[in-house]
């Protein structure tokens, strides 16, 4: 089979499109069918070998922590999977990833696709879907009538922070641009702060339950921002390199976020997409053997939007 690997860090010309062993699954393990991938910020990361003291790995690696594909071998001890199920799910990081035809996933990680969706397009929903529900109702205990700020809300994670936490009836204030504003809106949001025009801080009126900040901003810009979470507030932040600020005089709890598999999650917000509560949003889909040029345009900051990438030519 056909698979991208790097067999050594560094820049996007490490990757490279290699013939493979077909491989075999283990106990509990399912062989999958990809149908697509995903990329996300942190396979640049990764392959630059900025990410190797928290996500150790064995080389050559396969990239592609985002699945969606059809069962395609069942591994002994799996009884809850059959071969030809659609399925998506959130790989492991150190494992090989999924920009391959075929990957091994453990059963326990994965949950139904949508069906209301192509296949494919259902690989943009796992690690990103995932982080905003854990960000907003595992560590923000987000509910009805609560406020929020989501700083960096027209990205794939501010997508569906935005759509989630409109869904349980919170007051959702969202930072984007002027050539994003009006998919922001769509999603959902109150209000929308312009991050390009000024201060945030100033335009955010009256305080907040929960600071969810998805954008590199500087240590400055989150201390101010910090300051107008109301006392017993909650800062979640998914910018790992700077850490979310507390205040333990004022109660305001400071939460650094490290997204994790949970099927279950995951079936939840395929269930929500199949009942048209939420969207997924992609900008591009791409061959796996053009994943050289996604990596490099990340690298530039002109990539916009989601990005699938098919195992076969787009």
């Amino acid at each position: 089979m056909k698979a991208i690997r790097f067999h050594e860090y560094g820049d996007p010309e490490v990757l490279r499109l290699d013939e493979v062993d077909l491989p075999t699954p283990g106990p509990g393990q399912v062989r999958v069918r990809v149908a697509a991938t995903s990329f996300n910020g942190v396979d640049g990361n990764i392959r630059a070998g900025r990410m190797q003291g928290p996500m150790p790995m064995d080389l050559p690696h396969t990239p592609g922590l985002d699945l969606a594909g059809t069962i395609d071998a069942l591994g002994d001890g799996v009884d809850t999977l059959r071969e030809g199920d659609p399925v998506i799910g959130f790989l492991p990081f150190g494992n090989d990833g999924a920009t391959a035809e075929y990957v091994l996933a453990a059963a326990a990680d994965l949950a139904p696709a949508p069906r209301s969706v192509p296949l494919a397009d259902a690989a943009a929903l796992p690690l990103v879907g995932l982080t905003a529900w854990q960000a907003l109702f595992e560590h923000a205990d987000l509910r009805a009538g609560q406020r929020i700020l989501v700083n960096g809300a027209s990205g794939a994670v501010g997508g569906y922070a935005v759509q989630l936490a409109k869904s349980v009836g919170a007051h959702v204030i969202a930072t984007a641009t002027p050539r994003t504003r009006e998919q922001v809106t769509a999603q959902g949001a109150d209000e929308i702060v312009d991050h390009t025009a000024g201060d945030v801080r100033a335009a955010v009126r009256e305080p907040l339950d929960v600071l969810l900040n998805l954008a590199p901003i500087s240590p400055d810009e989150f201390t101010t921002l910090a300051g107008v979470v109301r006392d017993g507030g909650v800062i979640v932040n998914t910018t790992v390199w700077m850490p979310a600020p507390s205040d333990e005089t004022r109660g305001v709890r400071g939460i650094d976020l490290f997204v994790r598999s949970d099927a279950t999650q995951l079936a939840e917000l395929a269930a929500r997409v199949d009942r048209g509560e939420l969207t997924i949003g992609i900008a591009e889909r791409v061959a796996m053997a053009d994943l050289v040029s996604i990596h490099s345009r990340a690298a530039d900051g002109a990539l916009l939007g989601k990005v699938i990438v098919l195992p076969i030519s787009a």
